[in-house]
């Protein structure tokens, strides 16, 4: 008489393989809005560190400055800076609301946004 229980046990292993293949995928999985790449502080022992601004030159123009600062061993290695000149956006109608709930339509400048990508 043949038994099935090592066809029944390799059963039960198999299906019980994606079954732990995807609880590990689900606790992988987070939904937390935490970006681990913020910071507050500046690892001044060897990095990069950029800043970007847009400000009005005049009515017509706004300047783009970009700063780099090379830290090295808690020092300033070397300051890079780009200005660049660009044209400006106009303005545009929006609805404003002051602290008590009141809104009303002005007249405001667009501005620029401001996206990074880093590799």
């Amino acid at each position: 008489m043949l038994s099935l229980y090592p066809q029944i046990f390799a059963m039960q292993r198999l299906s019980f393989l994606p079954f732990s293949i995807l609880c590990l995928f689900l606790i992988s999985c987070s939904n937390s809005d935490d970006n681990e790449d913020l910071t507050t502080s500046v690892n001044k022992n060897g990095s990069v560190e950029s800043s970007i601004t847009v400000a009005p030159l005049d009515s017509l123009h706004h300047v783009l400055t970009t700063r780099h600062k090379v830290w090295v061993h808690d020092t300033v290695y070397k300051t890079i800076e780009y200005r660049d000149t660009l044209p400006s956006l106009g303005n545009e109608i929006t609805t404003a609301e002051n602290k008590d709930g009141d809104t009303k339509t002005v007249n405001v400048k667009k501005e620029y946004e401001i996206y990074i990508t880093v590799k």
